[in-house]
């Protein structure tokens, strides 16, 4: 995961053209964030949301997602739409996007969310825009799991961390011939992480790597080379929400992409300098405490704020009934 000094870079370098002017600042942070585009509502009128529908306005400015996941159960928890879908099965999605042709003409687009990230949706508008600009959100948290079991008809059958699905994807990728690119952390971290995957699957094609501290026109050149290199899989690890606003600034500029999936943390659990917590922590949904323990410095005031309100928004922003795309 990034610093902050390290976020503030990250952040200049997606930061907005002179054309947009307005900068709307995080919460927590005095680090301006980089704008909105994918998903701004402003132009949309209560017209055009469907009746009965809290998330209709992301729904209707997104078509080619929606079409695209069009198959895929979501269930509303913590006020997100998330999808009802297993790790296999995501992994399946993610591969079936892609194999044998491409499914849609620029690539889809797949995030998850956990207690923190149902919480900042909550209070900051703009991290709420860019989640909802994702064609999927997988849950990434335990307790969203437990809840949708008791408030779900069609409640969540698992947890799907992206550090377990990278390489659900990376074992079936590697028989099928795909290609992936890993962008994110810094550079020793990048290294490590490239070197223990290969280690791993060494079938795997990864086409390209890079550390994620670029910006202007050193990073604007490098997604122009991800592009031209069209990985099936694009791994992006920034951190939230620097991750979603690159997808928001350079989506257009990565149509030769299969699939892009933010990815938070998990090179630093693939260089192996950061342990996994516990199998039984991670199933009773204390990996966050697990975390703390590592990280108290960094963590603590994010969870001693985060942690109650999420729970707060997990049983009273969970709806009763699911849908589909």
């Amino acid at each position: 995961m990034l610093t902050n000094s390290q976020k503030a870079r990250v952040s200049d370098a997606i930061s907005p053209t002179q054309a947009d002017r307005v900068r709307p600042r995080r919460l927590d942070s005095d680090v301006a964030a980089p704008s909105v585009r994918i998903c701004d509502t402003s132009s949309v009128s209560s017209a055009d949301v469907p009746a009965g529908s809290s998330n209709g306005v992301e729904r209707r400015i997104n078509p080619v997602g929606r079409a695209a996941t069009a198959g895929v159960l979501r269930a509303t928890i913590g006020g997100l739409r998330l999808a009802v879908l297993d790790r296999e099965q995501t992994a399946d999605f993610m591969v079936e996007a892609v194999y044998p042709n491409r499914r849609i003409n620029r690539p889809l687009y797949l995030t998850s969310a956990n207690g923190e990230v149902l919480s900042r949706c909550s209070t900051e508008p703009m991290t709420d825009r860019l989640f909802r600009a994702a064609d999927l959100i997988n849950a990434d948290g335990q307790p969203l799991v437990m809840v949708s079991k008791l408030r779900s008809p069609n409640p969540l059958p698992e947890r799907v961390a992206t550090t377990d699905l990278f390489h659900d994807v990376a074992r079936k990728a590697e028989e099928l011939g795909l290609t992936f690119y890993l962008l994110g952390a810094n550079e020793a971290e990048n290294k490590a992480a490239i070197a223990n995957v290969r280690r791993a699957y060494p079938a795997l094609k990864i086409v390209g790597h890079s550390h994620g501290y670029l910006r202007g026109d050193a990073l604007r050149a490098k997604v122009d080379e991800i592009n031209a290199l069209a990985p099936d899989f694009l791994w992006v690890a920034l951190g939230v929400p620097y991750e979603q606003a690159f997808v928001d600034e350079f989506m257009s500029r990565l149509g030769n992409v299969g699939v892009i999936k933010t990815s938070g943390g998990l090179f630093n659990f693939l260089s192996g300098s950061r342990p996994r917590a516990p199998r039984w922590m991670q199933i009773v949904g204390l990996e966050w405490a697990w975390r703390l323990w590592l990280e108290p410095r960094r963590l603590f005031w994010r969870y001693l704020t985060t942690n109650p309100h999420a729970l707060y928004l997990l049983f009273n922003r969970t709806r009763s009934s699911s849908t589909r795309n």
